[in-house]
């Protein structure tokens, strides 16, 4: 059974993918999840973030664009915006714990972000979960 952790990487794909124009990409979700061995509770779970995401598209990139000084969320690089979605959308519309939220999206930067992304993701999520304290 996948972990969490494994769920949350699969999302940072699938968004990565409609992120760079496969923008039919949630009618093989099942599919997808199913080849990753996203099960059950899991697969509810992942199923819950995807569509959660994008119902809230649109107040997850402004929580993100408050706390971008040079950029905006479209001149980021696909990995680094898909993750951000990620670690907002939980922390704006999930009960989970805050922290574990960001040592999650920060454990995703390490593995598939830029050199830089682990801290970029840090302090962004960080002055996003202050403001929703």
């Amino acid at each position: 059974m996948a972990t969490r952790h494994q769920v949350r990487e699969s999302i940072i794909a699938l968004l990565y993918a409609k992120d760079v124009g496969n923008e039919n990409i949630e009618d093989f979700l099942d599919d997808i999840l199913e080849d990753k061995k996203i099960r059950n509770d899991q697969k509810e779970f992942a199923i819950s973030l995807f569509d959660g995401i994008f119902n809230n598209l649109q107040e997850i990139d402004n929580a993100i664009n408050k706390h971008l000084k040079q950029w905006q969320i479209d001149d980021l690089a696909h990995i680094e915006r898909s993750i951000l979605r990620l670690g907002t959308y939980e922390i704006l519309k999930t009960n989970l714990d805050k922290a574990i939220i960001i040592n999650e999206a920060i454990e995703l930067a390490k593995k598939l972000g830029g050199d830089n992304a682990t801290k970029f993701v840090n302090g962004v999520l960080d002055a996003i979960k202050r403001d929703n304290s």
